[in-house]
């Protein structure tokens, strides 16, 4: 493994600028997932750094060295893409071998059965193996793509949303495996994904991007509850932040210029309506299990809430609204502190 450092790198594809002055440094070992809507610019960075694309300007190293110039082949990065890119006419013990038998490796067969023995046994498919790609499940087929880049030991590995296309259970199944393979392998992963719930759960930092420039990085504990803008405070939390017209509490202290209010769902103490500052009224209740979300209008203002299914609030209650933990945007959508 080795770190891997973008300096002030940009690329345009006519008019779109995929990646505008990025600069990213993934420290060796480390779990960097890049966070953004499709368009942001994640799978440009990745090709960036994998040499599927060459930079208009600014500067990629790995290990210390200029690779910008390099070949991909010279690079010694692994790609998993979003779609499982396996051969239907191999077996999945040859799938996974494929890199280990290419002409710049000549690895030996005994050392590739060892290699694809291990990485099958991570990855539960090593009663799999005679299989052809073709007779695996969705969740198998991609555990395979995974599995062919984690056979060698790269300097990184790139990973393009390759959990998007399982359903919930097995990503959520896989999103646990990768991330315990990737502790117990030491590996320096980039992942970019527009979810959430991934980066939240993979990430030892993440980098949220929007139109090609790198707007925040920090850990997910950081980014969540410190964000350095409004785009940044609506990419974590589910349901996402209220975002509040300041003039909608108008006996709160905040910052002069001040015009929008951000509050996470759990930083909102909701009661029934006694001398609250702020009233308004319940008018629908997500019942989920261990928690409720409350849908409250507050002069016409839509805001939801976290509350304990005990709370013993019901639909057209009065309630009070008190903000616990709020955040201060001024008109441009920047932070205000």
């Amino acid at each position: 493994m080795a770190e891997v450092t973008l300096t002030q790198v940009s690329k345009r594809f006519g008019a779109v600028k995929a990646a505008s002055a990025l600069s990213l440094t993934i420290a060796d070992g480390e779990f960097v997932v890049l966070l953004g809507p499709t368009g942001a610019g994640k799978t440009t960075a990745l090709r960036l750094i994998a040499g599927l694309e060459t930079p208009d300007d600014g500067r990629i190293f790995i290990g210390g060295v200029d690779v910008t110039a390099l070949p991909p082949a010279a690079r010694d990065v692994t790609f998993v893409f979003q779609q499982y890119s396996l051969y239907p006419h191999l077996s999945v013990f040859d799938n996974l071998a494929f890199p280990l038998r290419s002409p710049t490796r000549r690895t030996p067969e005994d050392e590739i059965r060892r290699a694809v023995g291990h990485v099958a046994k991570l990855l539960k498919i090593e009663d799999k193996l005679q299989n052809r790609a073709t007779q695996l499940s969705g969740g198998q087929m991609q555990r395979v793509a995974i599995g062919r880049a984690l056979v060698r030991s790269p300097s990184i590995y790139l990973m393009d949303e390759p959990l998007s296309s399982l359903d919930a259970k097995l990503r959520s199944e896989l999103r646990i495996e990768l991330k315990h393979i990737q502790q117990d392998l030491g590996a320096t992963i980039l992942y970019v994904t527009h979810d959430q719930t991934e980066a939240m759960t993979l990430a030892s930092r993440i980098g949220v991007i929007n139109q090609g420039r790198l707007v925040q990085i920090g850990t997910p504990r950081s980014i969540y509850e410190d964000p350095t803008d409004i785009y940044v405070a609506t990419r974590l939390g589910s349901p996402g932040i209220n975002l509040l017209p300041r003039a909608l509490f108008p006996d709160l202290e905040a910052p002069a210029n001040t015009t929008t209010i951000g509050v996470r769902t759990e930083h909102l103490a909701i009661a029934k309506a006694r001398n609250g500052a702020v009233t308004g009224k319940v008018n629908w209740i997500e019942r989920l299990g261990d928690q409720n979300h409350l849908h409250i209008a507050v002069n016409q203002q839509q805001i939801v809430s976290l509350v304990d299914p005990d709370e013993g609030l019901d639909v057209s209650d009065e309630v009070s609204v008190s903000l616990l933990k709020p955040l201060f945007f001024d008109a441009d959508g920047q932070r205000v502190r």
